[in-house]
């Protein structure tokens, strides 16, 4: 039986976490598992954690770590036969040690993109809200100008992609997420990578995995877990 693979990738707003995602799930079979699907789903399905996580986003609050991993946490234990690839968990120190406690992690990848580039990919992001599509109106743009692809349904630029809420928002990340940094950095298993585009980044994170990365078992319970 091959060893199963766990990793993280973290990142600012706009620095291309999910684009790097899909690429890496689709080269290398891991399973690309997304905070933000975790918190839909708990919200549509109603469960306590989910109605917990719903009002602090209708206040424009952050969830709390408390919530964050009582979302995540059971799910990722379930996974007991399958690789994966975290996107969007965790955001702090607290979830990152609540994390370590449930699972050993091989790789944190860490993308630090500059602030000027940030503010330009936000700048022209839309996403489709009740899915978490992000498009982009310059390398990613829907079919109809602001249309969701899959269901028609309009798109939104959020209120903190604006440029006036951009630069809090963004030094906001950089505080909270040096300690989690620092962490992985301590366990020896961070990579950061560095650029302004993507397609240059993603050579580099391919030929770590392909040096990280057992051949690995594809298991029908992890293909089927979303």
């Amino acid at each position: 039986m091959s060893k199963l693979f766990r990793a993280v990738i973290m990142g600012p707003p706009g620095s291309g976490k999910g684009t790097i995602s899909e690429r890496i799930a689709h080269s290398f079979g891991l399973k690309h598992l997304s905070s933000g699907d975790f918190v839909r789903e708990n919200i549509s399905a109603k469960t306590e954690a989910g109605v917990l996580a719903k009002t602090f986003i209708k206040k424009g609050l952050l969830v709390p770590d408390h919530v964050m991993t009582r979302l995540l946490l059971p799910r990722l234990e379930e996974m007991t036969k399958c690789s994966w690839l975290l996107d969007g968990f965790p955001r702090t120190l607290a979830q990152a040690e609540a994390l370590n406690s449930a699972c050993d992690l091989d790789v944190a990848i860490n993308l630090n993109i500059p602030l000027e580039t940030l503010k330009e990919r936000l700048r022209h992001r839309w996403i489709h809200p009740p899915s978490g599509r992000v498009y982009n109106m310059c390398f990613n743009p829907p079919r109809v100008q602001g249309i969701d692809d899959i269901t028609g349904e309009p798109l939104i630029q959020q209120e903190d992609d604006r440029p006036e809420a951009l630069v809090a928002r963004l030094r906001h990340y950089k505080d909270i997420a040096k300690p989690v940094i620092d962490f992985y950095k301590a366990k020896g298993i961070l990579y950061t990578y560095s650029d302004t585009e993507t397609d240059q980044i993603w050579p580099n994170i391919s030929t770590l995995l392909s040096t990280k990365i057992p051949t690995i078992q594809s298991d029908a319970r992890c293909a089927s877990t979303h």
